[in-house]
């Protein structure tokens, strides 16, 4: 499956599974179920109600929702970190593709070629861009240089509650239950990245972080590599425990 890496402030890239086409189908039926509910409700609101006629013969509650319906796309994205309504519930967001968060100017361009995607091609357009391009771009993301990504770490800590410890394994640091799921695949990266590179400064960096997150103390001799490899056989042990 076609990944993205997201570099995190420790600069270390963590992969990222590409959406695939159902899921962004699924994702836009969704926003659209939005709009028929705030449809219904305002003909269920507004059914009784003569309202002032204000621009073109459109009654502010249209003329609120109309921009609704044009700008919530673009908002939402901007606003809640590459996600509508839709995208959250599919766990799905909009990346750069070099993975970073997409800039102002990327969100507004992707949102520009949805007259191309959706209105001028009917959907068509979208359909067959995500289908054959090797990122699963739309021709808006194509041209913004974004793409969809699922929120779930392609390198998760599910495989990491599968280390083996022995059953009467005693725990060094049982402080390791106030880190997240994100953090200990976070540390599996770091130490993978340390065995490819060598790359001593990451390693005591990520170290010294979680050292402090946690608040605890290092036994005497214990080095940073050993710390970080304890935490992941404590975790492991306790979080299958529970």
């Amino acid at each position: 499956m076609q990944t993205v890496g997201i570099r995190t402030a420790q600069n270390i890239n963590i992969d990222y599974n590409v959406a695939g086409l159902g899921e962004r189908i699924i994702a836009r039926l969704i926003d659209y179920a939005l709009y028929l509910a705030i449809i219904i409700i305002y003909s269920w609101i507004f059914r009784n109600v003569e309202s002032e006629r204000i621009i073109w013969h459109y009654t502010l509650p249209q003329v609120i929702f109309f921009t609704f319906y044009v700008f919530y796309d673009l908002a939402a994205e901007i606003f809640f970190n590459g996600q509508s309504l839709g995208k959250f519930i599919m766990k799905i967001k909009v990346v750069s593709i070099d993975g970073a968060r997409p800039r102002l100017g990327q969100y507004v361009m992707r949102y520009i070629f949805r007259a191309v995607d959706f209105v001028l091609t009917l959907g068509v357009g979208a359909i067959i861009s995500v289908s054959l391009t090797e990122n699963k771009q739309r021709i808006g993301d194509i041209v913004a240089g974004t793409t969809l990504v699922k929120t779930k770490l392609h390198n998760t800590s599910d495989e990491l509650n599968y280390i083996n410890t022995e059953v009467d394994y005693e725990p060094v640091f049982t402080e390791v239950l106030l880190l997240k799921d994100q953090d200990v695949a976070l540390i599996h990266e770091v130490l993978k990245n340390y065995h490819k590179t060598g790359n001593y400064a990451l390693l005591d960096n990520m170290g010294n972080r979680i050292k402090d997150h946690l608040g605890v103390v290092l036994p005497e001799r214990m080095t940073m590599y050993k710390f970080l490899d304890t935490i992941l056989k404590d975790y492991s042990h306790l979080a299958t425990r529970i």
